[in-house]
C-alpha cells in the first residue's frame, strides 16, 4: 500500500490502467448520501429480534445470533435489502427459536425493517425542508463536487443502490444530486432478476462496448468493489466515517481492502488529486 503524495488517498493497486475513464457508477447510501446513516444499527437489532423471538437477548444462543448477524451485515453491505431479508428467513429457520407459524417471508421482514429505518430518514428529510440542516450535513464531504467535476470531464454517471428505486430517486432529488446521474438512477425493484448491481455493470459495459478501465465504481460496500474487480473496472472504496461524513472508518477500510479495492479514500475532500490520478494527469 502506498499513499498518493501529499494526500490520505491509499493506492492499493498501482497497476490499474489510468486515463481511460468514460463512465462511473456510484453506490448511493454511504458513498454519496448520509440520509440512511446508521442503517446497520437498525437492521442488526431487528434481525436479532426476529431470530430470537421471545428468548432473552442475554442467552448464549442469542449472543451467537448477534455475532452471526453482524458478520453477515458486514459482508453483505451493498446488496439489495430483500436479499438480506431472504437470508434472515434462512437464519430464523436455522436457529429454530421462533415457531414456524410466526416466521414471516422476506417481504414481511423487509416491511418491518423499512418502517423502522424510515423514521430517522423522514426526520432528516424534514430537517432539510425546514432549513435546520443543509445538504452538506447529509452527504459525504466533497461528494457533490466530485459528481460535478466528473460531469465536467464528460463522464457519464450512474447511481446504483440496494435501496428501493423510488426511495433512491426521491432522496437523490432531496439532496439535489439527481441531475448529475445522466446515465440513470438504479435501485431495487420487485425481484432480484429485474435489478441488481451486476446486471447494471454488465449492461453498461455491453451497451457502450467498454473495456474495464473505462469504468470506475465508487462504493463503501464490498459488493460493488468485488464486482469492479470481477469485471476489470477500477474500484474506489469510500471508507468514510458516516457519523462525521468524513475521515476514515477502520472497519470499512478492512472490509474494502479484503474485497479488492484498487484505491481507498476516506471522503472526497481530496477529489482534485484523486481525479488527476485516475485520469493520468499526475
Amino acid at each position: 500500500m502506498e499513499k498518493l503524495a501529499g494526500t490520505e488517498i491509499r493506492i492499493l493497486n498501482p497497476n490499474i490502467e489510468r486515463g481511460k475513464i468514460r463512465f462511473a457508477i456510484f453506490d448511493f447510501d454511504g458513498t454519496v448520501s448520509l440520509l440512511r446513516e446508521g442503517w446497520q444499527n437498525i437492521m442488526a437489532p431487528m434481525m436479532v429480534e426476529m431470530i430470537c423471538g421471545d428468548h432473552d437477548p442475554s442467552e448464549p444462543i442469542c449472543q451467537e445470533v448477534e455475532r452471526r448477524v453482524r458478520d453477515y451485515i458486514d459482508e453483505s453491505t451493498g446488496i439489495q435489502t430483500i436479499l438480506q431479508m431472504e437470508k434472515l428467513v434462512e437464519m430464523v429457520r436455522e436457529f429454530g427459536l421462533v415457531p414456524e407459524d410466526k416466521v414471516l417471508d422476506a417481504w414481511g421482514y423487509k416491511q418491518i425493517y423499512n418502517d423502522r429505518l424510515m423514521q430517522p430518514v423522514r426526520e432528516r428529510l424534514s430537517q432539510l425542508e425546514r432549513g435546520e440542516k443543509t445538504v452538506e450535513d447529509f452527504t459525504v464531504r466533497g461528494a457533490i463536487d466530485t459528481l460535478r467535476a466528473l460531469r465536467e470531464r464528460g463522464v457519464t454517471l450512474y447511481a446504483a443502490s440496494g435501496t428501493d428505486r423510488d426511495d433512491v430517486v426521491n432522496e437523490a432529488k432531496a439532496l439535489g444530486v439527481d441531475s448529475y446521474f445522466d446515465g440513470g438512477i438504479f435501485g431495487a425493484l420487485r425481484s432480484y432478476q429485474e435489478y441488481n448491481k451486476e446486471k447494471v455493470i454488465r449492461q453498461i459495459l455491453n451497451e457502450h462496448n467498454l473495456s474495464g478501465p473505462e469504468l470506475v465504481i465508487f462504493g463503501d460496500g464490498p459488493v460493488e468493489i468485488r464486482l469492479a474487480r470481477q469485471y476489470g473496472a477500477i474500484g474506489v472504496g469510500v471508507a468514510s466515517d458516516e457519523k462525521r461524513g468524513e475521515g476514515w472508518n477502520d472497519e470499512k477500510v478492512a472490509r474494502l481492502t479484503k474485497a479488492g479495492a484498487d484505491i481507498l479514500i476516506p471522503d472526497f475532500k481530496e477529489r482534485k488529486a484523486l481525479l488527476d490520478y485516475l485520469f493520468a494527469e499526475s
